[in-house]
């Protein structure tokens, strides 16, 4: 790879400063063609599943050359597809190797493993000074998050977190609508996701974590658990199950908080709450998310706003109270599929209720748009309304576009990072089934010293440290 290239891109200067880039056509090409040489070259860590579809919807921009693939699970019916679709591209089953190898023949990465090896893998690109497309959310405790947001500022790398919708229809008018003062002195914001979970119908008497099975041959199962504690192997932890446990993934609220909240966290100005309280939890257990969860997280003021609470939903009895005249839940037909079928309808579809002082407002997940609630305060509110800019790019195309240095990204870690670390406090309030309070401040739990370690966690298997301190 052009060393001057690669430097140009990490730096993004130009683009930094605001100056306009000419299109392609001005020098002889024709427009919507991009050679290859003038594309993103991207790595690809977890490629089955989830990070499949990241795969194709970055490739499918045409701003990217797919030139390495890498999963611990290579080979697996799930990793088939794309390797077929990228033969060319260099494969690699440790990230590591990854990074000692082919280093040089890349300068972006993107991150679609599970919840609690992101960590490892994006630090150690951001180290290496590659731009990082990571799922959401970012990490599995408030540290590591923090780790990754100080990383990124350090080492002047493009970020972005994948909560698609971002960079959608909601993002631009939730920002319009704000702006206008259209969405104005809110003091609550409910956010629910009441679908079906795979943890669902567990036995939450559960007394250890599943029997040790026979590691598939095609997996390396060390590499899999990355920083994490020795786990014997089973079924159950791998392929969009690790989801349930507290161990590995971040439940429905780090899975779907992200795509219901994160409007909501940016633009009202959120930051961190200063209390959370799990107001209802069923089936709470040791190992796994409850079955039902309901969650408060409390914000004081901010400036001019006042101080409002975020109600989180989940669990498929637990529908959350909406306004009279709220009128239909629509399931927002963009939402991709999760790697074990589509998204099953229920009874109040994935989204969120805004009530200000003067308008109540519902909204659906990802980027589905707000409408007014009440039909009468919907037309007389019609010709107030600003206009909304339509996006454009994409959630990928803006990643990629900003690995150029021609846009910024919408949902770079020092935004997506403390909506990530308000899942972490919701996650450890689930798990220990208490109320906390939190130091906006210090970033600790003052009022229980064993929620308050775990902020960091658990020291990380012995051979991982490193990634820590990059």
């Amino acid at each position: 790879m052009n060393q001057k290239r690669r430097n140009f891109i990490k730096t993004s200067a130009l683009g930094a400063a605001g100056i306009s880039f000419l299109p392609s056509s001005v020098f002889g090409k024709p427009l919507g063609h991009i050679a290859p040489s003038d594309k993103v070259n991207l790595a690809c860590c977890g490629i089955g599943n989830r990070g499949a579809q990241i795969i194709n919807a970055l490739h499918n921009t045409g701003l990217c050359n797919i030139v390495a693939l890498c999963d611990v699970d290579m080979g697996a019916p799930h990793t088939t597809d794309i390797m077929n679709k990228f033969p060319n591209a260099k494969r690699f089953q440790d990230f590591r190797k990854m990074f000692d190898e082919f280093g040089n023949g890349f300068e972006a990465i993107t991150v679609g493993t599970p919840d609690f090896s992101h960590f490892p893998i994006t630090m150690l690109a951001m180290s290496e000074g590659k731009h990082v497309y990571t799922e959401k959310p970012m990490a599995r405790t408030f540290n590591e998050v923090a780790l990754m947001m100080d990383s990124a500022k350090r080492h002047n790398v493009v970020t972005q977190m994948g909560n698609q919708g971002h960079s959608e229809g909601n993002y631009f008018q939730f920002k319009a609508w704000k702006e206008a003062g259209i969405i104005k002195d809110v003091t609550a914001v409910t956010a629910h996701m009441n679908s079906p979970r795979r943890w669902h119908g567990w036995d939450v008497n559960m007394q250890s974590f599943p029997k040790a099975e026979a590691i598939p041959s095609t997996l390396d199962w060390n590499t899999w658990l990355t920083t994490r504690s020795a786990h014997d192997y089973n079924k159950d932890f791998i392929n969009g199950q690790w989801r349930c446990w507290y161990d590995f993934g971040m439940g429905a609220l780090g899975d779907w908080g992200a795509h219901t909240m994160d409007t909501a966290h940016e633009f009202l100005e959120l930051g961190l709450p200063y209390e959370v309280d799990p107001v209802m939890l069923k089936g709470h257990n040791n190992f796994f998310f409850p079955m039902s969860s309901t969650l408060a997280f409390k914000f004081p003021e901010r400036g001019d706003m006042p101080a409002l609470t975020l109600t989180w939903y989940d669990g498929v009895d637990n529908i959350p109270p909406v306004p009279a005249d709220y009128g239909t839940s629509e399931l927002n037909a963009d939402i991709p599929a999760a790697s074990n079928g589509q998204i099953q309808p229920a009874k109040l579809n994935p989204g969120k209720i805004i009530y200000g002082k003067d308008l109540t407002f519902k909204g659906g997940s990802h980027g589905s748009t707000l409408s007014i609630i009440g039909e009468e305060k919907a037309k007389d509110m019609a010709s107030k309304l600003p206009d909304v800019p339509e996006s454009p790019s994409n959630h990928f195309a803006n990643f990629l576009k900003a690995c150029k240095g021609e846009e910024k990204t919408r949902s770079s870690f020092d935004v997506a990072g403390p909506l990530s670390q308000v899942f972490c406090l919701g996650v450890l309030a689930q798990q220990l089934n208490t109320k906390l309070e939190f130091d906006r401040e210090t970033h600790r739990i003052t009022n229980n010293p064993l929620a308050n370690q775990l902020l960091t966690g658990e020291a990380p298997r012995r051979g991982w440290e490193e990634f820590y301190t990059l």
